[in-house]
């Protein structure tokens, strides 16, 4: 029996799937998950105000749970792609573990649960901008960029780059130029990172049918959008220190990491249309991930301290 129909019949005959836990939070997707909720803390912790400790728990809950909302909705809708991309083949849909009437209920209940969450415990605005977020991503990214346009991750991306937007909107109910630069750096950011792994997972999308730059473009004009964009990565990276929102230590890390992305996207735009093994797209992919991390890290940890030396007696 196929594994997209490995299920059972209950004894009103009514069709149901094996899945267990572990494919429920596999739907959630943890590893982005994770990345939200990480930028989303940053948000939180570098608004200037103080927030309640609960508060600030249960919003990242809701953040959490509203990411994990979208990428349930995108792993529903995205089911007959995933089964032919070696690299989603093994999901929860596509594999037949949980049907996809399972994972759609799953996640619009999370969706109006985290949403209704944090609106009711912290604020409407943390909600409405959570609630437009999970819309973004599972609508207008996934059920209609992703198949029309190259520019899918461009526009698409401002899914993944609200979480800060959203962290600071529930400690300070506003939306902050803070707030909106941590936006920014996370949606530049998202192009070369994409990018630089279709490069090397072209014959993916093109068995899915997905417009990725690469497929559409060609290697040598996505590896030219890759360089414009680590153009703009780096100084937008270094901004908040610019503006005076941070220290030096924010923007001395900020800069060599900047200089980094700079250096890996530039081997991408001259690696040669003969190397196969896509080495420099593999090398910035990775690059990349560090590069998100490490920066947010570095603002995170600048807030903290910067916080720590403004009471009287630290």
């Amino acid at each position: 029996m196929a594994l997209a129909e490995k299920n059972i019949l209950n004894d009103g005959g009514i069709r149901m799937s094996e899945a267990t836990a572990g494919d429920f939070i596999a739907l959630l997707k943890p590893r982005v998950m994770s990345l939200v909720v990480f930028t989303a803390i940053v948000g939180l912790v570098a608004a200037p105000v103080s927030i309640n400790p609960f508060i600030a728990v249960v919003a990242i809950l809701a953040i959490a749970i509203g990411a994990g909302a979208s990428g349930a909705l995108n792993m529903w809708y995205d089911a007959d792609i995933d089964r032919v991309m070696t690299r989603t083949i093994k999901r929860p849909v596509p594999s037949g573990r949980v049907l996809p009437g399972e994972a759609l209920a799953f996640g619009l209940v999370l969706s109006v649960l985290s949403v209704m969450t944090i609106g009711l415990v912290v604020n409407w605005l943390s909600a409405a901008l959570l609630a437009f977020t999970i819309f973004f991503y599972a609508v207008v990214y996934t059920m209609w960029l992703k198949r029309w346009t190259p520019q899918n991750i461009v526009i698409g991306g401002a899914a993944g780059a609200f979480p800060p937007m959203i962290g600071w909107a529930a400690a300070t109910d506003s939306i902050g130029l803070e707030s909106i630069i941590l936006f920014l750096i996370i949606f530049l950011w998202t192009p070369p990172h994409f990018w630089a792994l279709a490069l090397f997972k072209s014959g993916d999308y093109e068995r899915a049918g997905i417009p990725m730059m690469p497929n559409v473009a060609g290697e040598a004009s996505t590896r030219r959008q890759i360089f414009a964009y680590s153009l703009l990565v780096a100084p937008v990276g270094a901004l908040p220190w610019f503006l005076g929102y941070t220290t030096p230590f924010y923007g001395i890390v900020s800069i060599l990491l900047g200089i980094g992305f700079v250096w890996y996207a530039l081997q991408v735009l001259r690696m040669p249309d003969s190397d196969r093994a896509m080495k420099p797209a593999k090398g910035l992919f990775g690059y990349s991930l560090l590069y998100l991390s490490v920066i947010f890290a570095a603002y995170l940890a600048d807030s903290i301290i910067e916080r720590a030396l403004a009471v009287p007696g630290v």
